[in-house]
């Protein structure tokens, strides 16, 4: 899930904050664990929500934007950085992690746990496209599937439901209907969600399913994992310190509106969110095109 090669840690870094990426909202749910996991650890959170939804962007745009905002998050000090997007893991962890000077850890969906937990051994996997046709998530696939069949079917729009903070209406509960019945047709017992943002779904799935789906989300094994890296290289946190060093700093590449919103509705975290420009090459020639 990250590189572990071995790194001294500077001098002061350990009060440093942690980075946690995603392209829109959806990484709001990694950072949740990461705060039960790791309260002592302040945390900068960036959404790259312009340019939104990745799952529909090309594998180029991906990498461009993954590495342009790692190095705007070394820029502002973090230690480590969480890329809380399973279509940014999927398409460019290993480019950007060759590029920053700093651990990252990755996102990947639960196959592992579903293939160990599924007792009629089919699951299914809701995820983005992207994440789907990755040669990372086919790598997955073929060391963890064993005898279970898994079921894959693309999310689409539902990274756009949870960025417009629609969790529970009556079109999005036909749209998830339409996905996870098949599943159950199918006799799956186990569903993984694929994205970040998906676990912010999790009620109105279970208010579809019931217990006949388990429900594996993955949040809490990558706050393990970004603790387990801290500890390795000596960048933990010291406790103790004032509640205010710690609130998160949100950013956005939009105007914020919906991350603070759902930062409240969800995490009970009432927070200003700064916007912030990232320029990228590819965003760069986007704007060139439309100026012309």
């Amino acid at each position: 899930m990250t590189d572990l090669t071995p790194v001294t840690a500077p001098t002061g870094w350990n009060d440093a904050p942690v980075g946690v990426f995603d392209s829109g909202l959806g990484g709001l749910s990694v950072l949740r664990a990461v705060r039960a996991q790791l309260p002592d650890e302040a945390v900068i959170y960036a959404a790259d929500s312009r340019y939104a939804p990745y799952g529909e962007r090309d594998d180029d745009f991906i990498v461009d934007r993954t590495l342009a905002i790692g190095e705007w998050l070394v820029a502002q000090g973090v230690k480590a950085l969480v890329v809380a997007c399973n279509t940014a893991t999927a398409q460019s962890i290993e480019q950007v992690r060759a590029r920053l000077p700093i651990p990252l850890i990755g996102v990947e969906p639960g196959v592992k746990p579903a293939s160990l937990q599924s007792a009629t051994r089919v699951a299914g996997v809701l995820a983005t496209q992207v994440t789907l046709r990755s040669g990372r998530f086919q790598s997955l696939l073929d060391r963890h599937a064993a005898d279970c069949h898994f079921l894959l079917q693309p999310g689409h729009g539902l990274v756009q439901a949870v960025e417009r903070c629609d969790i529970d209406s009556p079109e999005l509960r036909a749209l998830l209907e339409g996905y996870l019945q098949p599943m159950l047709d199918a006799g799956a017992d186990t569903l993984v969600l694929g994205c970040t943002h998906y676990p912010f779904l999790d009620a109105t799935i279970r208010s579809i399913v019931g217990d006949r789906l388990t429900l594996i989300d993955t949040s809490v094994a990558i706050a393990r994992q970004l603790e387990r890296v801290l500890d390795e290289r000596g960048l933990r946190a010291r406790p103790g310190r004032a509640a205010d060093a710690l609130m998160p700093r949100f950013c956005s590449t939009s105007d914020g509106a919906h991350l603070r919103q759902l930062a409240a509705t969800l995490l009970h975290l009432d927070a200003p969110v700064e916007q912030v420009t990232i320029p990228s090459r590819r965003t760069l020639a986007l704007e060139d095109s439309a100026a012309a």
